[in-house]
């Protein structure tokens, strides 16, 4: 999965996670399916109203403007997204992070005629092969991409943390946490040590003392890392 950095008006930078092609892919025959039962439901009604030719045509043309408008009316109004997209956990964004306007997703959905129908979405394929943050010709053209919100986990946002064989745990007394008030001080300890934010973790450290009721000689930066191995030790025994 690539990540492309976009610059907030605060000047932060975000990283957003590109959705891939197979999610693409699939978001795109799952929203193709919902059209095409559309059409069957919409077409086995009106055979059913028994109409003559000439108000089974105007009815028609209109049953078929919701399926026109599909793409543009979902994603404008559902944030966007649309069922094919909420399945696969992807939306469409500006490269800036914000909410694209009705007209980044008019353009990006008239330019579907040219990437994707016209060409049974080879360019479209194509260009997001090519382009670094997943863009097709209407993502480039509206200035808009498709990100992921699929959640990525790896050890390090879990609570496991590496103990060393042998390991003498050094306070019982970590045992009256939970383990997502645990996984609250780890994310919080790790994000303040990469960050250089010793006040947090001076902090920090005095909160666990008051809670576990213990006092302690060690500097804070160790004292926390010790009751996360500690919490580990006893609950992986459980």
């Amino acid at each position: 999965m690539e990540e492309f950095q976009i610059e907030t008006a605060q000047n932060v930078g975000i990283q957003q996670n590109v959705a891939n092609l197979g999610d693409r892919l699939l978001a795109y025959l799952i929203d193709t399916l919902v059209i095409v039962l559309y059409f069957i439901i919409m077409i086995l009604i009106m055979v059913s109203l028994s109409l003559d030719n000439s108000d089974l045509w105007a009815l028609w043309l209109l049953v078929s403007l919701p399926a026109f408008l599909y793409y543009v009316l979902l994603e404008t109004f559902w944030n966007g997204q649309t069922i094919g997209k909420y399945s696969m956990k992807t939306r469409v964004v500006k490269l800036d992070g914000s909410k694209p306007s009705f007209a980044n997703y008019f353009v990006r959905w008239i330019l579907r005629i040219v990437d994707v129908s016209l060409t049974s979405g080879g360019l479209a394929v194509l260009s997001i092969l090519i382009r670094g943050n997943g863009q097709r010709v209407g993502d480039i053209a509206a200035g808009t991409t498709v990100i992921s919100e699929k959640v990525k986990l790896s050890i390090n946002d879990t609570l496991l943390k590496e103990i060393p064989l042998g390991y003498v745990p050094t306070y019982s007394q970590v045992t009256v946490f939970k383990d997502d008030e645990m996984q609250f001080i780890k994310n919080l300890y790790d994000d303040a040590k990469i960050k250089g934010q010793h006040n947090i973790i001076l902090s920090l450290s005095k909160k666990i003392t008051n809670v576990m009721g213990v006092e302690t000689k060690q500097k804070p930066i160790e004292f926390v890392d010790t009751v996360i191995k500690d919490y580990n030790y006893y609950t992986q025994d459980m």
